[in-house]
Order: structure tokens, then sequence, then C-alpha cells
């Protein structure tokens, strides 16, 4: 004999059409690993966004030393201080924004981690074809569009779509 309809269960014990029984691949309740990877990337580059912008709005500072590394790019910047600075802490903000939403499963951060990184890319392209600095943008290019194929992944895309 057949149970009654309604009474049937799921392998978690939750009765039939249960919203919560909707998903019961156990692989999508842990967080994968590109997911983790791709925050601390966030959040990383939301610090450094914030060190540069610092270093911009209060020049003169031991941050100042970062300069060495790239002084062409510090002299474009200084004479442009302030707006750089503001736009690389909204840049920032939004970073580590969508950063700490990727580690809480929120599907908005998702969608903000593609933009982000979408608007990177279409920046470093621009810029190769300002600056004909192909080691850099090219580098740039390929990075952004390794970090999309990651957030394009199923089984990334579907930890931030299906429920869990």
């Amino acid at each position: 004999r057949r149970p009654a309809r309604g009474a049937l269960e799921t392998a978690r014990g939750r009765p039939a059409g249960d919203p919560a029984s909707l998903s019961c691949d156990p692989a999508m309740t842990k967080r994968p690993a590109e997911v983790t990877i791709l925050a601390i990337l966030l959040i990383a580059a939301a610090a450094i966004a914030a060190a540069v912008g610092f270093s911009l709005f209060v020049p003169g500072t031991p941050l100042d030393r970062m300069w060495n590394l790239n002084p062409a790019v510090h002299e474009v910047f200084a004479t442009q201080a302030r707006p750089v600075a503001t736009l690389l802490l909204l840049v920032g903000g939004l970073a580590v924004v969508a950063g700490v939403g990727l580690l809480r499963r929120r599907i908005w951060a998702w969608l903000l981690s593609i933009a982000i990184f979408a608007m990177n890319a279409l920046g470093d392209t621009v810029s190769l074809l300002i600056t004909k600095d192909w080691p850099h943008s090219l580098a740039g290019i390929l990075i952004d569009v390794l970090l999309l194929v990651l957030l394009f992944r199923t089984k990334v895309r579907d930890f931030f779509l299906r429920p869990s």
C-alpha cells in the first residue's frame, strides 16, 4: 500500500513539497572554494584601494613608499588626487561589500562581483587602447576573464542561484 498523498517525506525527513526540501544536494550547502578565493581577492583589493586612496588624500605618510613600485601612475594620480582617491574609496567599498556578500551567499554580491570584474576588464581594454601598454593591460584583462570564468562555473553559479 502507498502512503497517502502529502505523507511522503524527502531524504531529509521533511514533507514532500516543503520549500526547504527542494535542495537535496549537500554539495550546494557547502561554499565552493572559488567563492572563498574570490571573496578574499575582493577584500584584499578593497584594502589596497583604501591604502592608495588614503595616500592620495594624505600625502607624506609612510604609505607613500608604495609609489616606488609605479612612479608613473603616481604622477598621473597626483594631478587629480581628490577625484581619483574618491573613486578608489568608492570602488574599494563596493569590493568589500561584494566580498562579504559572497561569503554570506548573497545573490546580489555574485551579481556585483560580475559587474566589478567586467568593468575592470573594460577599463583594462580601454587602457590598452590608450596607452598601448600590452603587458600590463593584457595581464589585467586575462586576470579579469579568469575571475569571471570562476564566477560563472556551474558549482559557483548554482551556489548562488539555487535555494539552500
